[in-house]
């Protein structure tokens, strides 16, 4: 568990002097509050105006904390199901820690590189090669181009807090491993708004835990689907197909750069490997040649296979000897509530101007 972790999703109640160190915090959070609450207000009140693309239903999935909900996932899982449905399917994306700027296509082989695009955006472009995947700062921009390249329902991938671009509905995902947290916003917590900001969601997308954390009470009447993320296949390092029996009883050195790495240390011992250590780096991180040496080195002394992350293997070189685990999606409930929320987006009757904000 990385200190950022322990500090947002604390295992128990904080000691006293852990309450003290983190108590500087709160002024900041204060602070992050004030603008946040007024954000939302210029845009409830209209003062700040939403920007719709005729043609274009935009469906937003996101959450409320700083990563590490199973938000990627989500986006794969809904852009198959809508392409399933016969729908052209496009995801829009930041490319949060790309390096270049710019509006872009993610599209190949061959394949850009992540300063190019950044990790999720290329990870969801080579696992859905038919979805147009695009990537850059202004997302209206990204919504008009992917509608004049033929999609008429867009997934605006980490969407919930970016309310320029008007979208038919709202998706936020919650893992109940952690809930939220501390409950305090950034940067004492990890909340980018307070658990009122629900009221604005169409539907909550709970990624199901044993044992669960205590959840916000929950605005009245907002529709759930519960769902299972799991390991559904292990990649070796030339990419080729392995079972997921593989990982058992394999003796392992996890390594991550993601915002909750006990969640992959927890995957990985659910499916019976035998976990000699975690190597945790900051989300996004990417790898010097000195520490992808290192972990080879401590893999070798540990008698141990190195093992990551599908999101973590788009910063890697093509040859790094990793295998890397990729999580799917399975509904346990709601199935009915979905349906009826991608039918919405994807019926003639919906026209092509989207509302909400």
């Amino acid at each position: 568990m990385s200190w950022l972790e322990s500090m947002w999703y604390p295992p128990g109640p904080p000691s006293l002097p852990a309450q003290l160190l983190r108590t500087p915090l709160a002024p900041a959070a204060g602070c992050f509050r004030a603008g946040v609450a007024l954000r939302n207000l210029l845009f409830d009140a209209g003062l700040r105006r939403t920007q719709a693309v005729p043609g274009l239903r935009v469906l937003s999935v996101g959450n409320l904390t700083a990563g590490g909900a199973g938000k990627t996932p989500v986006v794969a899982f809904l852009a198959e199901r809508l392409q399933r449905m016969g729908t052209q399917v496009a995801v829009l994306s930041r490319g949060y820690g790309r390096r270049a700027g710019g509006l872009r296509r993610v599209s190949g082989p061959p394949w850009p590189s992540v300063e190019e695009v950044g990790d999720e955006p290329l990870l969801l472009s080579r696992r859905l090669p038919a979805v147009s995947v695009w990537v850059g700062a202004d997302r209206v921009a990204l919504a008009r181009a992917a509608q004049a390249a033929g999609a008429s329902v867009a997934l605006l991938d980490d969407g919930f807090q970016h309310r320029r671009l008007a979208r038919a509905a709202d998706v936020v995902v919650l893992d109940e491993a952690v809930g939220l947290g501390t409950g305090h916003l950034l940067p004492w917590g990890p909340l980018r708004e307070p658990p009122s900001a629900l009221r604005r969601a169409s539907l909550l997308w709970l990624r199901v835990a044993v044992p669960a954390a205590p959840l916000p009470s929950l605005p009245p009447h907002l529709p759930q689907v519960r769902a299972r993320h799991a390991a559904v296949g292990v990649l070796g390092p030339g990419g080729q197909v392995l079972p997921l029996s593989q990982l058992a009883h394999a003796r392992v050195l996890a390594f991550c750069a993601i915002a909750r790495p006990s969640s992959f240390e927890t995957t990985l011992r659910e499916l019976g490997a035998e976990v000699t250590g975690v190597r945790a780096f900051a989300d996004h991180h990417r790898f010097a040649e000195a520490e992808l040496a290192a972990l080879r080195a401590a893999a070798n002394t540990a008698g141990a296979q190195l093992v990551t992350t599908e999101k973590d293997a788009m910063r890697l070189p093509p040859d790094f000897p990793a295998w890397v685990v990729r999580l799917g999606v399975s509904l346990l409930e709601g199935e009915d509530v979905l349906a009826k929320l991608l039918q919405s987006l994807t019926s003639a009757e919906s026209g092509g101007a989207p509302g909400g904000s």
